[in-house]
């Protein structure tokens, strides 16, 4: 488990994460979402001891990682999957950190074959494309067997199969009863992986909630409606209470009414439905809304 309270963080005059408290369970997959710049990485590097607080505390298994016996036994971590010296081998560059952590030489096989780099485990590093070298960084997390993994953008450079076999691993992971953290900016992914969610917008929480409770708080509930009668059943619709949107000559996107109580009324009315159905709001619709006002690098702000 991964404990963070009070968390914060000075550059200089820069505040980059500000009173920052969360926990990171066993057997959940956490997803950690922000704008560009919202702290995510310099948490996650204060989480692993790579960055000193200004001022909080970070702990794994009750405990900083600076106080941890064996490191990589604790957490596993990917940050930067092109941490490697380009002329070293896969299977040298795994042994070499399992043998400066007392990790049994075992492992490395073990680990390559998990992320399908056990036939080319013998090349230089240097000649991996970026997913080859993303699957690297993932075997480093998962070399010491850790019940916590902190993993920044694991999805990067993988191939369609790839997000599909990272995703199970996850998934996997978690069911396990490890603790999984991990940031991507790829919501379709989050939306299908991850159980809650941690999100922050300049260095701040601004959520911290199940996957389900969070899309249902931060959505909208629209109703497409499909009929030859649009005009006359929009406004039946409009004097019920509902906000009804013409979507094109025969649609309209109705908010405010239940599926059931527009089809009463389309009944009442004899409007003929051609199509009656429920659309909600993705998990990314729900977090732009949400961090509309945290976003630091902006396309319609520099236009502005």
């Amino acid at each position: 488990m991964i404990e963070v309270q009070g968390l914060t963080k000075h550059y200089g005059d820069v505040l980059a994460v500000e009173d920052l408290s969360f926990t990171v369970r066993p057997g959940e997959v956490t997803g950690f979402l922000g704008p560009n710049g919202a702290g995510k990485s310099t948490t996650m590097r204060m989480v692993l001891g790579l960055n000193a607080p200004t001022c909080g505390t970070a702990t794994v298994g009750g405990r900083a990682m600076a106080e941890q016996p064996a490191p990589l036994e604790a957490i596993g971590a990917l940050l930067d999957a092109g941490a490697v010296l380009p002329s070293r081998s896969a299977y040298h560059h795994l042994l070499a950190l399992a043998a400066s952590n007392g990790i049994p030489r075992r492992r490395v096989d073990v680990v390559l074959e998990e992320v399908g780099l056990a036939q080319v485990a013998r090349r230089a590093a240097g000649t991996y494309s970026l997913g080859m070298k993303q699957r690297l960084g993932i075997a480093v997390a998962l070399l010491g067997d850790p019940p916590v993994l902190v993993l920044d953008e694991p999805l990067n450079g993988l191939d369609p199969e790839g997000i599909v076999w990272m995703r199970g691993l996850m998934r996997r992971m978690a069911a396990e009863g490890r603790a999984v953290f991990m940031s991507s900016h790829l919501m379709g992914e989050i939306e299908l992986t991850v159980d809650h969610l941690v999100v922050i917008g300049r260095g701040r929480l601004i959520a911290d909630t199940s996957m389900a409770d969070f899309i249902s708080e931060h959505s909208v509930r629209e109703v497409v409606v499909r009929t030859p009668h649009a005009e006359a059943l929009g406004r039946q619709l409009t004097g019920a209470g509902a906000a009804v949107q013409p979507a094109g000559e025969d649609c309209l996107v109705v908010v405010g009414l239940e599926a059931s109580q527009i089809g009463a009324l389309a009944a009442v009315g004899g409007a003929e439905l051609h199509e009656l159905a429920l659309r909600q709001t993705s998990l990314e619709d729900a977090f732009m809304a949400l961090t509309r006002d945290s976003v630091e690098y902006s396309a319609d702000k520099d236009a502005a």
